[in-house]
């Protein structure tokens, strides 16, 4: 298994975030990837893309959200879905940065 990318984040402080925190910070991860993907810089890519999914696998494995686990892991595999299948759920970069946007206001706003 190899290191986790967000070594303190994965120690507790991310556990501690709210649901739209969290959802907020991997947005920005996701904003990341989808620029450097549409820049074709592929190590850049590679690199957000990973962090976007920790931070994914974090929120999946807080016990708090076990009620909305579907929710979390279909996101997670339309966002993998996106990239490296066949974008079977037919989604655009400009929803995925729409989703994540809100999340990220959300958060700002203290909701």
């Amino acid at each position: 298994m190899p290191s986790p990318i967000h070594k303190n984040l994965a120690m507790g402080p991310w556990f501690s975030l709210a649901l739209m925190e969290q959802l907020g910070n991997i947005g920005s991860e996701v904003e990341r990837a989808l620029r450097a993907h549409e820049q074709g810089n592929q190590e850049r890519f590679e690199k957000a893309f990973d962090r976007a999914l920790e931070l994914m696998d974090l929120t999946i494995s807080d016990p708090r959200w076990r009620t909305r686990l579907k929710e979390l892991l279909r996101t997670r595999e339309v966002f993998c879905d996106y990239f490296f299948g066949h974008n079977s759920y037919a989604v655009t970069s400009a929803q995925l940065r729409k989703d994540f946007l809100y999340y990220g206001i959300a958060a700002r706003s203290g909701k």
